[in-house]
């Protein structure tokens, strides 16, 4: 399992993705889930994928392919909209699943993939889709401004009650380190590390990236600050009387 979010600010966008694949409790490895697509100044991708690894690491080859091959037809590097990329990415999906839907299925191995496409290109604003395993996508807007792949339900809670698209990007990552250690808490599927990326708007660059691994002095304290303030306000809260 997988889990993935990406969030946009009105300062720009953090993408944030752990690291743990599994085929199975004997089978776990560590792959990152994070790829960018930049040319400075001019365009910055980032795209976070969740489900069949083959699959996912498949779609990003083709997207990679169409940078080498100059067949006239349209890349993530040619394309004028974020919009245009996320057809793209749906496309290559698609492709993968053409190719190869068939004989997964005959095996009975789940071939559903998963991602999240954002960033900016030069002449537009920034935007963030979600790109479903059939191809087709959403976009983030003001009611909608984060995204999640794989394991949602328990990092979410946190999310919904502290970001807003005003959040800066400091008390974001926090709350979707958060985020992270509720669900690396309750399910094995997901584990360290993470890779954090921050794409600051209007940039056409990436602003930083950061791999959070285990011992981290800071996500450390922040495990534990957060265990510890639960507790406390758990026991601060009154105890419900009617229950004699």
């Amino acid at each position: 399992m997988t889990y993935c979010v990406a969030l946009q600010l009105d300062s720009g966008i953090l993408f944030a993705s752990d690291s743990r694949t599994n085929a199975g409790v004997d089978h776990i490895a560590t792959f990152c889930k994070t790829k960018v697509f930049e040319h400075r100044d001019e365009r910055a991708l980032v795209l976070l994928s969740s489900g069949n690894l083959a699959v996912t690491q498949g779609v990003i080859n083709i997207l990679e392919g169409h940078r080498r091959i100059d067949n006239g037809q349209p890349t993530i590097w040619t394309v004028p909209s974020m919009y245009d990329v996320a057809v793209l990415v749906g496309e290559a999906l698609r492709e993968l699943h053409r190719r190869d839907g068939a004989f997964l299925a005959q095996s009975n191995i789940d071939g559903s993939a998963s991602l999240i496409v954002g960033g900016q290109i030069k002449g537009e604003e920034q935007r963030l889709f979600h790109v479903y395993p059939q191809g087709n996508f959403i976009e983030a807007s003001s009611d909608t401004i984060y995204f999640q792949l794989g394991e949602s339900k328990y990092g979410k809670p946190i999310l919904d009650r502290v970001v807003a698209s005003a959040t800066n990007p400091i008390e974001a990552a926090k709350c979707v380190l958060i985020s992270f250690d509720s669900t690396i808490r309750s399910n094995i599927s997901v584990g360290l590390p993470i890779d954090l990326l921050w794409y600051p708007r209007d940039s056409l660059r990436v602003g930083f990236q950061k791999r959070i691994e285990e011992g981290n002095p800071y996500f450390t304290m922040v495990r534990n600050g957060w265990g510890s303030g639960l507790r406390r306000v758990f026991a601060e809260l009154p105890n419900p009387d009617w229950m004699i």
